[in-house]
C-alpha cells in the first residue's frame, strides 16, 4: 500500500466568532480577515512539509478549493510545479483539477503535461467535478457540471493521444486547432484518478480502468462503491481490479501511544467542524435526486460524528504505530492500495505534524507498504482477503 502526505493548506487564523457570524467558512467570509504575511509563512511551511514527506519516502497528494479558509491551495499546478523541482522521488497526485470550472481544458492538458515532464513522470492526474461550493466562485451552472466534466475529460485525453493538430466542436468548448506541446512524459498519459461518492458515477470510472478514490467515507460506504466498480468490470469482462485501483482519504495521526495520538490527533477534527452554508454547498441542480435524499437523511457525515466513532468507521486513523498499522490493514483487506493521509488540519503545528509523519514513516510504513497482495477474487466475492 502506498501512503501519501496531504494537507489542504488551511488558513486557521480567523476567529470562530467571525465564522459563526457569516455562517460559513467558504465564499462569503470576507478576505479582509486574511493576512498575507501569515499566509506567506503558511505556504512555505506547507511546501516544506511536502518536501519532508518526500525525504521520508512518502508520496504526495494535492488538491485545490476556492474562496475558503479551509484550503488556500487555489492552483495545484502551481504547488505541484514548486514540488516537482524540489522533490526527488515521490509521486505527486493531483486530486484534483476541477474540470467543470476551468475555462480552458486545453490549458489543463498543457499544464499537466509540463508538470509530468518537469517531474520526469511522477504525476498522477486526478480529475474532479468539484464540490458544490465551487460553483459560485467559478460562476458555472450547477446543472451542467457533469457534462462539462466529461467533455473536458474527453478533450484532454484526445489532446494527449493525438499526434497532430485536430479540430474540436463540443457543446461547451470549441477550438479550431488543438495541438498540445509538450506531450506527457508518461505515455500515453499520466495515471488518471477520479473521486466520487455516488454509485451512479462509478461505472464511468470503471469503464476507463481509472483509479477510484473516496474521501472520508466509512468502511461500509467505501466498500459498497468499490463493489460497484468491481461489478461493472465483471459485466464488461474486464479483469478484476486489484488494490492499485482503489484509494481512500483518511484523517491520520501517529504518536508513541494510543492515548497521546487520541489526545493530539483531535486537532484534525478542525476540518470537519468548519461551517458550510447549505445553499452554497448544495446549489439547486448540482446534486442528483439520490444524493439529495442522502444529504437530507443525514448521511452527509462524518461532520456529525465524534472522534471515537470516526475511528471505528475508519475515517480517522490514529494511535500508536501498532494501532495505526492495524487500522490500515482493515482498509487493505477491503482492497485498498492507496492511503491518502490528511496528516494536518487547522492550527496543528509543523512540529506535531512532522513528528507524526516521521513515526509513521519509520515504524508503520515498512509494515504496511509491503503487505502481501490481497486476493481480489475473494474481496470481489465479499470474502475475507
Amino acid at each position: 500500500m502506498l501512503a501519501y502526505h496531504f494537507t489542504e493548506m488551511p488558513y486557521p487564523y480567523v476567529p470562530q466568532e467571525v465564522e459563526d457570524r457569516y455562517g460559513t467558512a467558504r465564499v462569503l467570509l470576507p478576505n479582509s480577515y486574511y493576512d498575507p504575511k501569515l499566509g506567506a509563512d503558511l505556504y512555505n511551511r506547507y511546501l516544506d512539509d511536502f518536501i519532508y514527506a518526500d525525504d521520508l519516502g512518502l508520496e504526495i497528494m494535492l488538491n485545490e478549493h476556492h474562496q475558503t479558509l479551509t484550503c488556500t491551495d487555489v492552483s495545484i499546478p502551481i504547488s505541484a510545479a514548486a514540488l516537482a523541482r524540489q522533490t526527488k522521488r515521490a509521486r505527486i497526485c493531483l486530486l484534483g483539477t476541477p474540470l467543470p470550472h476551468r475555462d480552458n481544458p486545453v490549458r489543463v492538458a498543457e499544464e499537466i503535461a509540463m508538470l509530468d515532464c518537469i517531474s520526469r513522470g511522477r504525476i498522477n492526474c486526478g480529475f474532479v467535478r468539484g464540490v458544490g461550493s465551487e460553483v459560485h466562485p467559478a460562476g458555472t451552472n450547477p446543472v451542467a457540471t457533469r457534462e462539462r466534466f466529461e467533455e473536458a475529460h474527453d478533450l484532454i485525453l484526445k489532446a494527449w493521444t493525438t499526434p497532430e493538430p485536430f479540430h474540436w466542436e463540443g457543446k461547451h468548448w470549441q477550438y479550431r486547432y488543438v495541438n498540445v506541446w509538450p506531450q506527457p512524459y508518461q505515455q500515453p498519459h499520466p495515471p488518471i484518478w477520479i473521486t466520487g461518492t455516488s454509485a451512479g458515477n462509478v461505472p464511468w470510472v470503471a469503464d476507463r480502468d481509472y483509479v477510484f478514490a473516496v474521501f472520508l467515507l466509512a468502511f461500509d460506504d467505501a466498500s459498497y462503491l468499490f463493489d460497484v466498480y468491481r461489478q461493472r468490470t465483471a459485466e464488461l469482462g474486464m479483469p478484476t481490479p486489484g488494490e492499485d485501483k482503489f484509494a481512500v482519504l483518511c484523517l491520520c495521526y501517529t504518536a508513541e501511544t494510543d492515548e497521546q495520538a487520541w489526545d493530539e490527533g483531535r486537532q484534525l477534527m478542525w476540518y470537519l467542524q468548519r461551517k458550510r452554508h447549505p445553499a452554497l454547498f448544495n446549489p439547486p441542480g448540482f446534486a442528483s435526486v439520490p444524493a439529495n435524499m442522502a444529504f437530507l437523511a443525514g448521511i452527509d457525515k462524518p461532520r456529525g460524528d465524534t472522534f471515537e466513532s470516526l475511528r471505528e468507521k475508519g475515517i480517522i486513523i490514529a494511535g500508536s504505530p501498532t494501532t495505526v498499522a492495524k487500522q490500515i490493514k482493515q482498509w487493505h483487506e477491503r482492497g485498498v492500495g492507496h492511503l491518502l493521509m490528511m496528516n494536518h488540519a487547522g492550527p496543528m503545528g509543523a512540529e506535531m505534524t512532522r513528528k507524526s509523519m516521521k513515526l509513521f514513516a519509520e515504524e508503520v510504513y515498512p509494515e504496511v507498504r509491503e503487505m502481501a497482495p490481497i486476493s481480489v477474487e475473494r474481496v470481489a466475492a465479499g470474502l475475507p482477503a
